[in-house]
């Protein structure tokens, strides 16, 4: 399909409510629990309504009935819509709001806490990795972006104009003695579009888990449905549109991540990254990541929208200097947001690869 017919295609399918290739129903204004099965997720909204200086948050028991209409509901179609500002309250070790899920094995008993190895995942080689809510684990998502932020003050930023709507986040340890717990992400699945251009790229990032000090801690990112986010061309018809699906799943069976990307156009792409050991996803030895990569780390799922346009300006890696006032409408209205939809999120126990 060339790009003229591809857009028109798009369009009328956004005209009439329905999602580039789907079908959907009616079902807004119920909460996202009520189309989806939300019993192992809590979500961090980008709002402080609690007045504690914290991103507020609904655990699993409340989330069953929760919504909120500008950052967390049902769409005419039933899919879960995530929204985030590029100004709002962030969390402690980031300055990118996020409308984000965060995996809670545990459910609802409270009794075991979020950071306990019940309510996480580890690889099979970790010590005692029997003790975890599980071994390994799968995240299956199909969605649409439907937005990034347009405004960019430093537009060179890799992660301008980006959002991340999958992750696997490690857990941040009080002592990093043994090698890990330096709370690093093995995986963020990024989608970014630059302002002008038709459609947006698709890639992930792996994270050398090494200390934040350390100059070869970085992401390695590598390209999925268009360019990398240090690429400025237009991807054209190789790159993803706004309001386009796509699929991924992220697969850790045993000690090893096999990551899957899909969509109409472009059919399948898959990856292969060992997560005991420093061999990369195009089967390289990566001699400056950690020896045993994250094979000592505890583990959870994340999905949604983490706003990668931080309004951050000083100059360092993820400031993108981007617009915001803080004000909802306002951003809403000037483009200095984010969000995206969810067709379908689910979790699991691992399955071996076929």
């Amino acid at each position: 399909m060339n790009t003229t017919a591809f857009k028109a295609v798009a369009a009328a399918a956004s005209l009439i409510g329905l999602p580039f290739g789907g079908i959907v129903s009616a079902q807004a204004g119920q909460p996202p629990a009520s189309n989806f099965d939300l019993s192992q997720w809590k979500i961090t909204l980008p709002m402080d309504d609690d007045g504690d200086d914290k991103p507020d948050e609904v655990d699993v028991k409340e989330i069953a009935k929760y919504s909120h209409p500008d950052y967390f509901y049902l769409d005419d179609g039933g899919r879960m819509v995530f929204a985030a500002p590029n100004k709002a309250i962030t969390t402690a070790n980031s300055s990118n709001t996020r409308s984000e899920l965060r995996q809670m094995l545990r459910g609802t008993n409270t009794k075991i806490k979020t950071h306990d190895a019940a309510n996480n995942f580890a690889v099979e080689a970790r010590k005692d990795s029997d003790k975890f809510g599980s071994v390994g684990g799968k995240m299956e998502a199909t969605l649409k972006v439907d937005h990034v932020a347009k405004n960019a003050g430093n537009p060179a930023s890799k992660p301008a104009y980006s959002v991340v709507v999958g992750q696997i986040h490690a857990d941040k340890y009080k002592s990093t003695k043994s090698g890990f717990g330096y709370g690093n992400e093995p995986i963020k699945i990024f989608y970014k579009k630059l302002p002008g251009h038709e459609t947006g790229s698709v890639f992930w990032t792996y994270e050398r888990n090494l200390t934040k000090d350390n100059p070869d801690r970085r992401d390695i990112a590598y390209p999925v449905f268009g360019n990398l986010w240090d690429y400025p061309a237009n991807p054209g018809e190789t790159g993803i549109a706004l309001g386009e699906d796509f699929s991924y799943t992220i697969n850790v069976h045993r000690n090893v991540m096999y990551v899957t990307f899909s969509n109409a156009r472009h059919g399948e792409v898959k990856f292969v990254k060992t997560l005991v050991g420093q061999r990369d996803a195009n089967g390289e030895v990566g001699e400056k990541d950690n020896r045993y990569s994250y094979g000592g780390d505890t583990l959870y799922f994340k999905a949604g929208v983490y706003n990668q346009c931080s309004t951050k300006a000083d100059g360092s890696f993820w400031a993108a200097a981007c617009s915001g006032s803080g004000d909802w409408p306002t951003d809403k209205a000037n483009g200095d947001y984010t969000r995206a939809s969810f067709s379908k999120l689910a979790v699991g126990p691992s399955t071996a690869p076929e």
